[in-house]
């Protein structure tokens, strides 16, 4: 690998200079007041992030997937009843995590490749009348597949059954780069990570709750220390935490945080569209098609694509890193062999992903697939060039 090119893998993503910058400061002592300009401001900034104005926002030193554990560990309790759709890896994971903790679930399959389904889950919640149903997750970007459910017709579904289930989302490879809406979309437990759209080195586990979660944590029943969210709570009020906090990451979220405002949330997630519609109009041009079914569940942050039958995906990813320098991702569970993945999230602009797509020709070519060199590269130009032009005649037909 080099680390001079970009990296094109789901996350952890490219990091800006300024970031590292801001991680890399001196030893300050987390129990003196100074460590509360770091904490209090971040909590604030994410906040504003998850387009809230209510949201209690904590943050771990850990992963997404300890903030999915902070999710379900602070609000229910062992023998609770959670209804999730598997659509990929990372919500099996979660599905997964929740049967470890005794949980029982009511788990909609869905094939890999589809959004979560709104309807059936208004139907099961219709017909949960006892109300035995406590909470709904929900992976609104599937990170294996390049998937992305409607949050917004998730929760008018609960609203129509007239289920007061929480609403609990993983947004790791989505909040930050896609648009988000914890409070229009009523979202109770919001989930993300430091490595994804807020460009930082792993290490953070990013979580916001509702008052309706917070309320459930009065109850909680499951066993949890490190993700007490309570305990996260009075040290907050002292401008501290229970242990040792990542300071330096922390430093570093305010950063990203005053980056990602400074260029307006709109266009973060405008600039996301427009880099991931030039990757697709790549795929399209080598004769390939995304895992994603249609384009109502195209990711903006994810591109997952399927090779041809018969051959090895994974080829392409051990290729790249072997012979160019440039890391992608492989396809994990179900499509695991059948798709690479292209991550275009974070620290990217289109320069930077039009060398991507170019390594990509350049292994597919390599290894035989009936790729011609130049057709990506040049769809995704073509469109970076004119994009707007484009849209703009097709909704004018």
């Amino acid at each position: 690998m080099s680390f001079q090119n970009p990296v094109f893998i789901p996350g952890p993503t490219n990091i800006p200079e300024s970031l590292r910058k801001a991680c890399d400061m001196p030893t300050i002592d987390h129990r003196s007041p100074l460590f509360g300009t770091i904490l209090h401001p971040a909590r604030k900034a994410v906040q504003a992030i998850l387009k809230s104005t209510s949201a209690e926002v904590f943050i771990f030193p850990s992963t997404g997937t300890g903030g999915w554990e902070t999710a379900i560990t602070n609000t229910l309790s062992e023998g609770d009843t959670v209804l999730v759709a598997r659509n990929g890896m990372f919500s099996h994971r979660w599905i997964d995590m929740c049967e470890r903790h005794g949980l029982e679930l009511i788990i909609v399959d869905v094939a890999w490749g589809q959004g979560i389904p709104a309807d059936r889950f208004e139907e099961i919640l219709t017909g949960d009348t006892a109300h035995r149903i406590k909470a709904v997750l929900a992976t609104h970007n599937e990170t294996a597949t390049g998937v992305v459910s409607d949050i917004g017709a998730i929760r008018h579904a609960m609203d129509a059954a007239g289920h007061p289930a929480m609403l609990m989302v993983d947004g790791v490879s989505s909040i930050a780069s896609m648009d988000f809406r914890f409070d229009a979309w009523g979202v109770d437990v919001a989930v993300t990570g430091s490595q994804k759209g807020f460009m930082l080195p792993p290490g953070l586990a990013i979580v916001g709750f509702s008052e309706k979660a917070m309320d459930a944590t009065k109850t909680a029943g499951l066993h949890r220390t490190f993700f007490d969210v309570h305990d996260m709570m009075k040290g907050y009020a002292n401008s501290a935490y229970p242990y040792t906090p990542a300071v330096g990451l922390m430093n570093g979220l305010n950063e990203a945080c005053r980056m990602l405002m400074d260029e307006g949330l709109e266009t973060v997630f405008a600039r996301h569209h427009r880099i991931a519609e030039g990757v697709r109009r790549a795929v399209w041009a080598w004769g390939l098609e995304l895992c994603a079914e249609s384009p109502d569940v195209y990711s903006d942050t994810i591109s997952a694509v399927r090779t041809p039958n018969g051959f090895n995906a994974t080829d392409i990813v051990t290729h790249a890193a072997s012979t160019y320098g440039v890391a992608f991702g492989v396809g994990l569970g179900d499509v695991a062999g059948k798709v690479f993945r292209i991550g275009h999230l974070g620290s990217l602009t289109e320069v930077m992903t039009l060398s991507g797509i170019a390594t990509a020709e350049m292994c597919m070519v390599d290894l035989g697939l009936d790729i011609k060199l130049g057709s990506g590269v040049a769809a995704a130009q073509e469109y970076y060039r004119y994009g707007s032009e484009i849209e703009q005649k097709v909704a004018a037909q």
